[in-house]
């Protein structure tokens, strides 16, 4: 049974969400969760029909999401420090924060260490897209802001790997973001990138914004700068969308009408722009299973971010980024 080490006390909003959505998934998949906290709050909570498949590790620390990433290497006794710890000694087979993403970013890069061949692990995150049941998957969206054409090349490599372990897209097609389709368009770093990751026989080449949403391309690469500002972006369009959506039919007794015809629609609208529909976001290349979730992340995310960390670890795609990187040295 595998186990996955839970962040239990990290979040913006303190333990009850992550608490619920572990037992949630708990009462969905079959794991063991190992909860990382305080356990005086977190025990009395868990159902007792599911205290066998619940460790608790103590820890009383809890690293906040103002601090400087590079302190949580000083701070042994804290939750997220212990969690990550959990997976670099192999008790564990996958962790889960939804605490400060610096820090779960640098512990997991340092403590587990790099896959062979990787330079700089990359933070990966899915982006709905127009056609249905179908996900883009963007890499980096934070880890790095400034990045060298091999890294961009490398990160083309694990999102390709994820897209066919994970996702289960047997053919993915990989693009590159930038400011136009051609060949000669982009930055330095980018028209470097575009001639390595030419190797790829799933590189189909300059891709623009909108390309993210309309499923024609499988997996997106860029530096942690544009993806950051492009996934906050993403979440700010959405919400206000819906924002804009709800004042103005409020002024229209035709427009609450047709909202009311339009419920279903927009419910599904709503699930596809929701991140708690995806959980968190796996950092791609440390020699184990990382997802960091969200800081504001309520029970929905927590219970589908394990869900993810669980696809992670029963999947090949370390392996995998590590064999297909070989091949490209050779």
């Amino acid at each position: 049974m595998l186990k996955i080490a839970i962040d239990a006390m990290g979040g913006d909003l303190g333990a009850a969400p992550i608490i619920d959505g572990t037992i949630n998934a708990l009462n969905e998949y079959n794991f063991h969760a190992l909860l990382v906290g305080k356990s005086d709050i977190i025990k009395p909570v868990i159902p007792t029909s599911l205290q066998h498949r619940v460790t608790y590790i103590e820890a009383d620390d809890v690293f906040d999401m103002h601090e400087s990433a590079t302190d949580v290497l000083k701070r042994r006794d804290s939750t997220i420090y212990k969690a990550v710890d959990l997976v670099r000694e192999g008790s564990a087979d996958a962790v889960v924060s939804a605490g400060h993403s610096g820090a779960t970013m640098s512990l997991a890069t340092l403590r587990i260490g790099r896959i062979k061949g990787v330079a700089r692990p990359a933070i990966a995150t899915l982006m709905p897209t127009t056609a249905k049941g179908v996900y883009s998957l963007v890499l980096d969206v934070g880890a790095n802001v400034d990045c060298k054409a091999e890294h961009l090349f490398q990160f083309a490599v694990m999102g390709e790997a994820y897209a066919k372990n994970v996702m289960g897209i047997k053919k993915p097609k990989i693009g590159l973001l930038s400011n136009g389709e051609e060949a000669s368009k982009g930055n330095e770093a980018t028209k470097e990138a575009y001639t390595l990751m030419s190797k790829m026989s799933s590189f189909v080449g300059n891709v623009e914004g909108n390309n993210i949403f309309d499923a024609s391309v499988n997996v997106l690469v860029c530096d942690g700068f544009v993806g950051n500002i492009l996934l906050k972006t993403s979440e700010g369009v959405a919400e206000s969308i819906t924002n804009i959506i709800k004042t103005n039919v409020k002024h229209s007794p035709m427009a609450i009408a047709g909202a009311a015809l339009m419920r279903k629609v927009f419910k599904i609208l709503k699930q596809q722009v929701d991140y708690a529909e995806y959980g968190g976001a796996p950092l791609l290349g440390v020699k184990g299973c990382a997802i960091i979730s969200h800081g504001k992340s309520n029970a929905k995310a927590i219970k589908n971010a394990i869900s993810q960390a669980i696809n992670f670890a029963n999947s090949n795609a370390n392996h995998t980024i590590e064999e297909e990187l070989r091949k490209f040295e050779q």
